[in-house]
C-alpha cells in the first residue's frame, strides 16, 4: 500500500526532448515544496541522453520511482527506444501517466483515471485526429489547432464521466504548451489535485491555463518581454539593415534566453535592426507572414530546426514557397541540444549524426545556408572552445550564448544582408577552380563535366545580369587567360594575379605558428619564389577566377585530411587570406570538382573558431 503519510515523498517526472522546461521546474518545485510537503519535480532530456550515460539512468531510475510521469516532445526512435521500458512499467503503477506531443507509441501510454489512451475510444480518436491537422499543414493550421486545443476543455467541463480526464488530458497539454512558470504550477496543481494518491492533496484550487499569443515579438528590453505590436520593439537610429530573427516560443516562455539575448545585442551593437519573433506549433510561418514580409533583409533562424515542423517533421516543399515569397538570404543557427559546449569544442567531430539530420541538412533542404552553433547548455564544466573559456552560471542546464560563434553568426547576416542590397555591378565574386591530382595539368577538369565551357557560360550570363565581367569570347582564351597568361615567367603552373609577401602573411595570418611547425618558416615552398606566395588566377573584371593552391604533401596529398594536428600550407592559408582581404570577395564559388577546403583539419560539422574551414574562408 501507498503511504498517504503528510511527509512522504511524492515524485512527478518529466520525460522530455530538452531541458528548456528545467528552470521553469526547479522554482516551481520550491515554491509548491513548502505547500506540499515532500513534492519533488524533475526535467530529462532526452538531448542529454546520447553523451551523457549519468542523464539516461537518471531519467530511467525517476521514471521507475515516479508517483505520476509526464512524457512530451519523443520524437526521435532512439530516444524512445532508450526509456521505452521504464515508461511502459510506470504507466501501470503510477497515479497518472501523462503523453502528450509526442511519438504516438508514447502518447499511447497516456493512463488518467478512466482514460486508458491504449485502448482510445472513438469520440477520443476523433478529437485527436483533428488535433492533428491535415498531413500537408498550413501556415494557420498551428493557430487552428490551439483554438480547438483550448475549446475542447470548455466543451467537455460539463460532460460526465470519462470526458473528465480526456479534458484533464487536454488541459495539461494546454499548461503545457504554454509553458511558463505560471503554466507549469498551474499544471502540477491540476494533475495532483486530480490524481494524486495523497487524500488530503485532492481538490486543490486550480488556475485555468494562461494563454499567450501564439505568434509574438520578444525583445529583452520590451517590458513584459512580450508583445504582438512591432512598433513597440526598441529602435536603432539609421540602421544599415533589418534581420529578421526566428525564435522558439517555447524558451521565451519559460524564460531561457540569454542566447536570444546575446544574438540581438550583438546585431543592435553592429547598427543592425532585429525583429525578433516567435510562433508555435512548430511552424515558423506566421511569424513570417506578419512580421517580416517585406521588413527584412536577412531572416535567421535561431531555432535550430526545419521552418515548418520543428524536431517533429519536415515539410520542405511548403517552408520553400513561404522562403520564395520573403525573397532574402535565409540563415540557420542553432543551439546545441544533445551535448553540451565543451563537449563540443573539445571533440573533433562536432556535431553528431542526429544533430546532422536535424540541425544542418533539414534547414539546408528548407533552403537556409551558413549552419552555425551559437549557443548550447554548459554543464559542470568551462567551455575551452576559444579565448573566452565561459563557465556555466547558476544554472548549468539553462541555455547560454557562444560569444564568438555569435559574432560569426551576425557578421556572416550582415554580410549577407548588405549583398541583398548591393548593386550586382558593385558585388566582387570569387570563383574558384580546383586541380587533382596536384601538379598533374589537372586544374578546371571533373569527371564527367566540361568545367571551362561551364565556367565561360556562367561568366556570360553573370554579365548578363548586370555582374561586373569581361569575360574572353571563347573557351579557349578563358583556358589561356587562366592557365598560361604569364606563368612561364614565374614558373607556375597558372597565370599569376598577386603576390602576397612574406612579412604579410607573418603580420596577417594569427595561426601562422601552427602552419610554421608543419611546412616551416613563411613563405613556405609551395607556389613561391622564396620571397612571396604567388595567387594564381585571373581577373575578368570584379570576377576572380582563382586556382586553389596544393594543399599536402606532393605525392601524399590526401595525409592532411587524415592526420590530427596538421595544418594547410602558407600558399593555401594565403591564398584565402587574399581572397578575404585583399580582393575582397562578396561570395566565393567553388566551381567544377570540388575543393579541399572542406576537408581541412576541425570539426566535420559544426566547425568553430579553431577549425581551419572556418579559419580560412571567414564570414
Amino acid at each position: 500500500m501507498r503511504d498517504d503519510s503528510v511527509t512522504s515523498a511524492y515524485r512527478i517526472a518529466i520525460v522530455t526532448l530538452d531541458a528548456h522546461a528545467a528552470g521553469p521546474a526547479a522554482r516551481v518545485e520550491e515554491k509548491l515544496g513548502r505547500e506540499f510537503p515532500g513534492l519533488t519535480l524533475s526535467v530529462h532530456a532526452a538531448a542529454e541522453w546520447a553523451k551523457n550515460d549519468a542523464a539516461l539512468e537518471a531519467a530511467k531510475d525517476a521514471v521507475r520511482r515516479a508517483d505520476m510521469v509526464i512524457a512530451n516532445l519523443l520524437f526521435i526512435e532512439e530516444h524512445i527506444k532508450a526509456i521505452l521500458p521504464e515508461l511502459e512499467e510506470a504507466r501501470t503503477r503510477c497515479d497518472a501517466f501523462v503523453g502528450m506531443v509526442a511519438d504516438g507509441q508514447v502518447v499511447r501510454l497516456t493512463k488518467m483515471g478512466d482514460l486508458d489512451m491504449a485502448k482510445p475510444a472513438s469520440r477520443m480518436a476523433k478529437l485527436l485526429k483533428r488535433l492533428r491537422g491535415t498531413a500537408k499543414p498550413s501556415g494557420s493550421s498551428g493557430e487552428k489547432q490551439m483554438k480547438l486545443l483550448r475549446r475542447i476543455p470548455r466543451i467537455l467541463r460539463f460532460v460526465p464521466g470519462k470526458a473528465q480526464d480526456v479534458r484533464a488530458w487536454f488541459l495539461a497539454m494546454q499548461y503545457w504548451l504554454a509553458g511558463s512558470e505560471d503554466n507549469v504550477e498551474a499544471m502540477v496543481r491540476f494533475l495532483i489535485s486530480r490524481y494524486a494518491h495523497k487524500k488530503d492533496w485532492r481538490g486543490t484550487p486550480i488556475t485555468d491555463p494562461i494563454e499567450y499569443p501564439l505568434v509574438g515579438l520578444y525583445h529583452p528590453d520590451l517590458k513584459g518581454r512580450i508583445t504582438t505590436d512591432a512598433t513597440t520593439l526598441p529602435s536603432l537610429k539609421k540602421p544599415v539593415a533589418t534581420v529578421g530573427l526566428l525564435m522558439m516560443r517555447s524558451y521565451v516562455l519559460a524564460k531561457d534566453c540569454a542566447h536570444y539575448d546575446a544574438v540581438i545585442r550583438a546585431f543592435e551593437s553592429k547598427g543592425i535592426r532585429c525583429i525578433p519573433a516567435f510562433a508555435g506549433g512548430l511552424d515558423g510561418r506566421p511569424a513570417i507572414e506578419r512580421d517580416f514580409q517585406g521588413q527584412i533583409d536577412a531572416l535567421v533562424s535561431l531555432t535550430g530546426f526545419s521552418l515548418v515542423g520543428g524536431p517533429a517533421y519536415n515539410d520542405s516543399d511548403a517552408a520553400v514557397e513561404t522562403l520564395k515569397d520573403l525573397d532574402v538570404p535565409y540563415i540557420a543557427a542553432h543551439p546545441l541540444e544533445f551535448q553540451t559546449l565543451s563537449q563540443w569544442a573539445r571533440g573533433s567531430q562536432g556535431l553528431g549524426p542526429v544533430e546532422t539530420t536535424m540541425l544542418v541538412a533539414l534547414p539546408e533542404i528548407d533552403g537556409a545556408t551558413n549552419p552555425t552553433v551559437f549557443a548550447g547548455r554548459h554543464g559542470e564544466s568551462t567551455c575551452q572552445g576559444c579565448a573566452h573559456r565561459c563557465k556555466a552560471g547558476v544554472n548549468a542546464r539553462a541555455m547560454a550564448p557562444c560569444p564568438e560563434r555569435i559574432e560569426a553568426l551576425t557578421d556572416k547576416a550582415a554580410r549577407l544582408a548588405s549583398l541583398h542590397r548591393k548593386k550586382r555591378a558593385e558585388k566582387n565574386v570569387a570563383i574558384i577552380l580546383y586541380g587533382f591530382p596536384p601538379n598533374a595539368g589537372a586544374v578546371g577538369t571533373a569527371a564527367y563535366l566540361s568545367v571551362f565551357e561551364s565556367l565561360f557560360n556562367t561568366l556570360h550570363e553573370m554579365k548578363a545580369q548586370g555582374y561586373d565581367v569581361d569575360p574572353p569570347k571563347t573557351v579557349d582564351q578563358l583556358r589561356a587567360a587562366v592557365l598560361n597568361g604569364n606563368a612561364a615567367q614565374f614558373g607556375q603552373d597558372a597565370n599569376v594575379a598577386a603576390a602576397v609577401s612574406a612579412n604579410e602573411i607573418v603580420s596577417g595570418t594569427p595561426w601562422l605558428d601552427e602552419i610554421e611547425a608543419v611546412w616551416g618558416a613563411a613563405p613556405g615552398t609551395h607556389q613561391t619564389d622564396g620571397r612571396s606566395v604567388f595567387i594564381l588566377g585571373q581577373h575578368f573584371g570584379r570576377v576572380f577566377v582563382g586556382i586553389q593552391p596544393v594543399f599536402g604533401y606532393e605525392g601524399d596529398p590526401m595525409r592532411l585530411l587524415f592526420e590530427k594536428g596538421f595544418a594547410p600550407t602558407h600558399a593555401f592559408s594565403a591564398f584565402y587570406r587574399w581572397l578575404r582581404e585583399d580582393f575582397q570577395a562578396d561570395a566565393l564559388l567553388h566551381f567544377g570538382m570540388h575543393g579541399a577546403l572542406e576537408f581541412m583539419p576541425g570539426k566535420q560539422a559544426g566547425p568553430g573558431a579553431t577549425c581551419w574551414p572556418d579559419r580560412l574562408i571567414g564570414n
